[in-house]
């Protein structure tokens, strides 16, 4: 989590006295901060801002006698948009005081791991592991290097035609989830008949002109993602501390929605509404479980 602080503007490399300073000024001025009582202290998330959605937190234990414990921080990149309603289950690492959150993408076929943002939030409920939660998602990212490919055009009925395809694959998925052979046997072939079209068109087009957009898992790390995404807006932030630029585009990838950060230098092209952005990024989550299991409407 260390080296995404380069993300959100901190491009200098962070000796050990850097990041105790930085976490230092993020628990003094605060503009966020969450707590929960739990048996071994109070479990508190602090966060500051250095920009428009973008900004460090951390979490940590306060003790009996007052004292603040850190377990580990990390920095965050939100959207202001949710992007689906999900079955969303969560689950506590292994190697740190942090949760990952899991659901059924059917847009995507796969089942899409995050980074859970707000984990207050979910310690509130006070539900085991791997509970389902009906709740709202919103998704952004933090991207370490990209790139800015041109756009594809497509007609109007192209578009159409595509819209109509997702919506049959989207259901035929449901459908061989809850274990129906002839879905199962129809997405077989389509993705047979798939192959064979792309082993044809390669010979003599660019692969960028058959791939719109992608996602594809990447490396060792479930939350880390090989993205293709179409840029739908995008704006220049400076970090408030370091003054740096950053990055923040808003993509479009598989009809989903998300935010990604990345500093300006490791960024090679110049965003353009239209184009596509490629590159790897550290998924994370943000999920409203507080609404949803108040009543809310989705």
């Amino acid at each position: 989590m260390h080296r995404f602080l380069r993300a959100i503007g901190f491009q200098r490399q962070l000796g050990r006295q850097d990041v105790d300073q930085l976490l230092g000024y993020v628990m003094n001025e605060p503009h966020h901060r969450k707590k929960i009582d739990t048996e071994e202290g109070v479990y508190t998330e602090i966060t500051r801002d250095f920009g428009h959605y973008m900004g460090v937190t951390i979490r940590g234990k306060y003790d009996k006698l007052g004292f603040f414990h850190v377990e580990h921080y990390f920095p965050y990149c939100s959207c202001n948009l949710f992007t689906a309603t999900e079955d969303i289950v969560v689950n506590k690492r292994v190697d740190t005081d942090a949760y990952t959150g899991m659901c059924d993408d059917m847009r995507l076929g796969i089942s899409m791991i995050f980074y859970l943002q707000n984990v207050v939030d979910y310690l509130e409920l006070n539900t085991p592991d791997n509970t389902p939660h009906k709740a709202k998602l919103s998704l952004s990212g933090l991207s370490l290097q990209g790139t800015i490919l041109l756009g594809v055009e497509h007609s109007d009925q192209f578009i159409r035609r595509k819209n109509q395809d997702n919506r049959i694959r989207t259901q035929l998925i449901q459908q061989a989830k809850n274990g129906d052979q002839d879905a199962i046997d129809s997405l077989t072939i389509d993705e047979i008949d798939l192959s064979s079209r792309i082993r044809n068109r390669i010979k003599s087009e660019d692969l960028y002109s058959l791939v719109d957009t992608s996602f594809i898992p990447y490396g060792s790390e479930s939350d880390n993602y090989m993205i293709i995404a179409t840029i739908l807006n995008w704006t220049l932030e400076v970090n408030s501390y370091t003054h740096e630029e950053v990055y923040r585009m808003l993509l479009k990838c598989n009809d989903i929605v998300l935010t990604v950060c990345i500093n300006r230098n490791d960024l090679s092209g110049t965003p353009v509404i239209g184009c596509r952005f490629k590159g790897v990024i550290w998924m994370q989550g943000f999920v409203d479980f507080q609404k949803l299991n108040s009543g809310g409407e989705c």
